[in-house]
Formats: structure tokens, sequence, C-alpha cells
């Protein structure tokens, strides 16, 4: 197979955008929260754990937990038993928690709203941190690349990197690609084919809207 021009491959990015968006009208951040703080919270906790369980334990966790004070001063102990059937819940107490007394000792209280102060925050990263931008502010800087993302980006041939650790050379990658205007949108559309048709283990081909544009599609 010839080697797809860079011209081809955005007129192709641009048809699966298309595709996407007709099938996926209401794809939304599957987390659930009503402030941009829940939010940062939820997507620290949704690391290597899924949406489901992650809205599980939220659903007491901001009951009890109103305000940014109200982590900032938490007991880490009391606060890894409240998330404690999370995965990583050691570290993930100790991100959040941390994150909140920053938040109150840099930021005023208030969640940043710059992709440079989020990073800032213990245990969040630029994934974490687009997010929060992305749903909560909408604000747009980057592309969120999770495992939904990194996997149909490189089935899709979308990049050439395929591991985790180079999820900002595939953010990159998308960026060039996909309209700034949809790279909130985009991964969103990403992560709900992700989910529903282009499955890590089978992906179902048959039933999937972009198989013509997709360069790894088992019809092809």
């Amino acid at each position: 197979m010839p080697r797809e021009s860079a011209a081809r491959r955005k007129q192709r990015t641009a048809k699966i955008i298309a595709a996407l968006r007709r099938t996926y009208p209401d794809a939304h951040c599957e987390l659930d929260y009503q402030t941009p703080l829940q939010l940062l919270v939820a997507t620290i906790l949704s690391a290597q754990c899924s949406d489901r369980q992650v809205n599980v334990v939220t659903k007491q966790l901001f009951a009890k937990y109103r305000t940014v004070g109200d982590y900032a001063s938490a007991s880490p102990d009391v606060f890894q038993d409240d998330i404690r059937s999370i995965g990583l819940f050691r570290n993930k107490t100790k991100s959040i928690l941390g994150a909140a007394k920053a938040i109150v000792e840099d930021f005023g209280g208030e969640v940043p709203r710059t992709l440079a102060e989020l990073i800032t925050l213990p245990g969040v990263a630029r994934k974490t941190a687009n997010v929060v931008l992305g749903n909560a502010f909408d604000t747009t800087e980057g592309i969120v690349v999770d495992t939904h993302v990194l996997r149909l980006a490189n089935r899709l041939k979308l990049t050439t990197y395929d591991k985790a650790a180079h999820s900002q050379k595939v953010e990159q990658d998308l960026m060039t690609l996909v309209p700034k205007r949809h790279w909130t949108m985009f991964a969103h559309w990403l992560i709900f084919h992700g989910r529903r048709v282009c499955s890590a283990r089978k992906p179902d081909c048959a039933n999937c809207v972009i198989a013509k544009l997709c360069p790894s599609c088992s019809r092809q």
C-alpha cells in the first residue's frame, strides 16, 4: 500500500470526523460532575479505572466533600477509605488532597483555567488538564489522549506512536489533523466509538461507520 500523504490523511480525518459526529451527536464526558472541582477529582480517580466505577464512588464522595477546603483539610487515611474501591487509591489520595491544597494556597480556592497552571497541580498532567479545560471551562488547548483515543488513533493510522508513554506525541499528531474547534469533541467521538464499536479485544468492523476510512479494518 502506498504511503499516505499528509494532505490525504487530513482529508480522511475530516471524513472520519463527519461520520462520527453524525453517529454520536450526544457524545460527552461520561464522568458525572457539576463543578470544575468535581470534574478534576473524578478525572484523577479515572486513571486505570472505568468511568462507571468512578461515578459510583463520586456519588457519595461529592456529597461528603463539597468544597476545595474539604479536600484540602481531609485526613489522608479517611479519604483513602472513601475511595478504596478505586484502583491506586493511595496515590490518588495523595494527588487529590495535594491538588486541593495547591488550589487553596496558590489559586485562591478556584480551579485554574489554563493548561500551564493546571499541570502544576499534584497528579495533574496534560490529559487531566485537557479534560477539565475542554469540559468544565469550554477552553481548547489540546486533545485528550486516553486508552481509547490512543487505540483508535493507531488503528486509523492517524499517528505512528502506539504507547501510552508517547501520548503527547499522539496528541501533537492529532492536533495537526483535527481542526481546533473539534479538539474537545474529537476525543469524545473516539471514546464513544471505542467503547461501543472499536473495542480493544474485538472491534466490530461489520457495524463500524468509519470502516471504509480505517486502514486496519478487517473488511478492507
